[in-house]
């Protein structure tokens, strides 16, 4: 589990990394500009690390269905063997897949002024810039899409009924909730990571106003990756209890400080 965590730790810090500096770079400047390497960079880059991390969270809830619904076989099932290969196969699967994918969005033709109406080079903004008809190249993009985001959704769901399945033939209470705790971070990951990505990426581009790819963009490139070690660190208790003693700290120091005035 915990050398999984590591991976999407590195995947959301990777993919803030890979939008955020320019994007600070251009707002403190006069030139708000990329160069053309940089830009299919920056769009391979952010396209690999999200569906990578599509990937490792479908295998990350086969990981908690394994280790809920055969506790006994966890070692066996989970070995470091099978997480290294979860982890290659959600590296390597993924950035194959985009490499093709930019290079060939890259060959295309831009026309005008080649002004990108969005922070970075995200895939819809730089496809609207394209000249001639791309009607194959899109739905090529929108099927392998289809397939990266059902097919881990599709196995998240599998895996989460039969956890539920076992923690509805589970007697006692307090198995219970620790099987509901286990699963309460992934569960609220995979509700954020999915859900911005169906809204953003499932629907027609002709449906796709600029402010809602903007908007969007920001929350799965941004938002989300922020949220995702959160989500997990308060999990741990002793996390959870050193914030409670820095959040009790500061509320004693800011009353302390409204008596002296």
């Amino acid at each position: 589990m915990y050398l999984l965590l590591s991976q999407l730790s590195l995947m959301d810090l990777m993919h803030v990394s890979t939008t955020i500096p320019k994007m600070a770079t251009n707002s403190l400047s006069d030139q708000k500009s990329i160069s053309f390497v940089g830009c299919a960079t920056q769009h391979f880059l952010y396209l690999t690390l999200g569906g990578a991390e599509c990937l490792l969270l479908a295998f990350m809830s086969y990981d908690r269905y394994v280790a809920i619904c055969h506790p006994l076989r966890y070692a066996v099932l989970m070995n470091r063997k099978v997480t290294l290969m979860m982890a290659a196969t959600s590296w390597l699967g993924a950035s194959l897949n985009f490499l093709i994918y930019t290079a060939s969005l890259m060959h295309f033709p831009f026309c005008g002024p080649r002004q990108i109406h969005h922070f970075y080079c995200e895939f819809p903004a730089v496809v609207k810039l394209v000249c001639g008809d791309i009607p194959v190249y899109e739905a090529a993009v929108y099927v392998s899409t289809l397939l990266l985001l059902l097919l881990p959704i599709l196995l998240v769901s599998a895996s989460y009924v039969c956890i539920l399945h076992s923690v509805i033939q589970m007697r006692a209470a307090g198995s219970k909730r620790n099987a509901f705790a286990t699963c309460s971070s992934h569960l609220a990951v995979v509700s954020l990571w999915f859900g911005a990505g169906i809204l953003s990426y499932m629907r027609p581009r002709s449906q796709r106003p600029p402010l809602h790819d903007t908007v969007g963009s920001v929350f799965y490139s941004i938002v989300t990756p922020t949220l995702n070690p959160l989500i997990y660190t308060l999990r741990n208790k002793d996390v959870a209890k050193a914030l409670r003693r820095v959040l009790g700290r500061d509320l004693i120091t800011q009353r302390s400080q409204v008596q002296l005035s």
